[in-house]
């Protein structure tokens, strides 16, 4: 046997699952002429036919289906070294945009370590809808915010609470807790002229904030819009405008000049898991599997 390569064994065992050229052909993404080419040029390179072409639907000869069996135990064991492969050398990749789990990030990154020492977990933020899912910079991500389209797949983890992001000289930031209406409430006039209003800081992409969250008569006068969490921390810190965020974001971050405040009456926001329909990264459902033991916890 001289030159036999994985397509040519691929081809054998299409034709053996499907029966005919056509149904072989399609399942293996290829046109009806070049899957014959193939079983032409196999038959040729082993020396023996491999196919019964007398009726319609093919059959292989006991060569074939001799050389079918081996092929079928070099097809797993390449697939099985391939999988080992990806295991050992790549790490994870963990996306998320503002908050991994608030509090139970640390027990899931130490929970992981110790489960799997020989795969890095790599926690990467991405400033974009899917966090990295999209553009293959992730394989797996912790959003809030749920993804749109086939290509994901998405579940709901828990629920957090909302909190007000406010500059810490603000009169609402020593407060326990906030109301909605509070946080656009014209403040009492100090001096002459309008009274400051602070516009609402967004970032749309990744952002759970709306001005929709409050009825149409107490929402933002105005809203401002940033591209990450580090630049809505910075306005706010520095008086430019408040936040509506969430405690993970509250629990992750922190910055002098920033007070989160729990809004009483504000909906809570639905933390997801996404990762892609078809996994990036053989250990993708233990890791999602090592996320629900954590936030069940």
């Amino acid at each position: 046997m001289d030159d036999v390569e994985l397509r040519h064994l691929r081809a054998l065992d299409a034709v053996a699952q499907e029966g005919t050229v056509t149904a072989a052909a399609s399942r293996l993404h290829m046109t009806q002429p070049a899957l014959s080419r193939t079983l032409a040029q196999l038959e040729s390179r082993v020396g023996v036919r491999l196919v019964d072409r007398s009726s319609r639907h093919l059959a292989l000869t006991p060569a074939g289906n001799t050389l079918l069996g081996h092929g079928r135990a070099i097809l797993a064991r390449l697939d099985s070294a391939l999988a080992d492969t990806r295991r050992v050398v790549r790490p994870l990749r963990l996306g998320y945009t503002c908050a991994v789990l608030g509090r139970q990030t640390v027990p899931l990154l130490r929970t992981w370590r110790r489960t799997h020492p020989h795969i890095p977990l790599d926690v990467v933020r991405q400033d974009n809808s899917t966090a990295g899912l999209a553009t293959g910079d992730t394989d797996v991500a912790v959003l809030r915010t749920r993804p749109p389209g086939p290509l994901l797949r998405t579940e709901a983890l828990y629920m957090e609470d909302r909190v007000a992001a406010l500059p810490d000289d603000h009169p609402l930031a020593q407060r326990d807790t906030v109301l909605m209406a509070e946080l656009t409430a014209r403040p009492a006039r100090s001096a002459p002229g309008p009274p400051a209003e602070l516009p609402l800081a967004l970032w749309p992409d990744t952002g759970t904030a709306s001005p929709e969250l409050w009825p149409p008569e107490r929402r933002p006068g105005r809203v401002v819009e940033v591209g990450n969490v580090d630049q809505w921390l910075n306005l706010i810190a520095t008086g430019g405008a408040f936040g509506l965020g969430t405690s993970g974001t509250a629990q992750s971050f922190s910055h002098p000049g920033v007070r989160f405040v729990p809004v009483r009456d504000a909906p809570a926001a639905t933390v997801y898991l996404a990762r892609p329909a078809h996994p990036t990264h053989p250990l993708t459902e233990e890791f999602a599997a090592a996320v629900r033991e954590t936030v069940s916890a």
